[in-house]
């Protein structure tokens, strides 16, 4: 009766001072009832995400690379704020085709930070400071489109741009990387609200009668990536 009295109190992270001077003994079965406690706490309410090998961890501030117009490693900077302030950081968009030339695109989650519901490329992100561009994009990609293949760094049509949404600016450094892929994505819901396979004709018409439905990142790396296409 009196281990279990004493437990409750440990909510706190201290033993109370009667149960640590009783029995050496007690400690021992707190410990042991505690371990058992937190294997059955569900793994989101420890890493603070409801799906850990999906997305960002949401306990984790994410960090951008700073770079400048020759893309140059200048700093880093939390990435809500590198956005409000303007600032140039380095970031990727991945263009995955099939084996019949169709562009694998996504519709960005409406909860998405800017740019929400909008279609854009397979996927986009940035590198954390530390990581490369290319373990970075094999990274993004599986988080996003639960996937991973071959990419290729088209180092030509990199560029860099600068655009206001809302209250944010996108000011990047972009790496452009293609792939392909022969099956179906599955994507994270948090991060994408739905995905297409379409082919380049179709693409080019929509985007010339619908250019709203699409970021302006996508629109204007489009037209260097699809030179590497054949």
């Amino acid at each position: 009766m009196g281990q279990a009295a004493a437990f409750p109190n440990f909510r706190g992270g201290i033993f109370p001072e009667k149960c640590v001077r009783t029995n050496s003994r007690i400690l021992h079965h707190a410990y042991a009832s505690l371990a058992q406690l937190v294997e059955r706490l569900p793994l989101k309410e420890m890493v603070g995400g409801s799906n850990p090998s999906r997305g960002t961890n949401n306990a984790i501030m994410e960090k951008v690379i700073l770079v400048d117009e020759n893309n140059k490693e200048i700093g880093v900077e939390e990435k809500i704020k590198a956005h409000k302030d303007g600032k140039l950081h380095r970031a990727f968009s991945i263009f995955v085709f099939n084996s019949i030339g169709e562009l694998l695109l996504q519709r960005r989650a409406k909860e998405k930070y800017h740019s929400g519901g909008l279609w854009s490329n397979t996927c986009c992100g940035h590198p954390r400071p530390d990581e490369s561009l290319e373990a970075a994009v094999r990274r993004r990609l599986k988080e996003e489109m639960g996937f991973d293949c071959a990419l290729t760094h088209l180092e030509s049509a990199c560029f860099v741009y600068k655009v206001k949404i809302n209250d944010l600016f996108e000011n990047e450094y972009d790496h452009i990387f293609i792939g392909r892929f022969n099956e179906n994505p599955n994507p994270d819901p948090k991060e994408i609200e739905d995905y297409k396979w379409i082919n380049q004709k179709e693409l080019k018409e929509d985007i010339s009668l619908n250019p709203d439905k699409y970021t302006y990142w996508f629109i204007a790396s489009l037209k260097n990536v699809l030179k590497y296409i054949k």
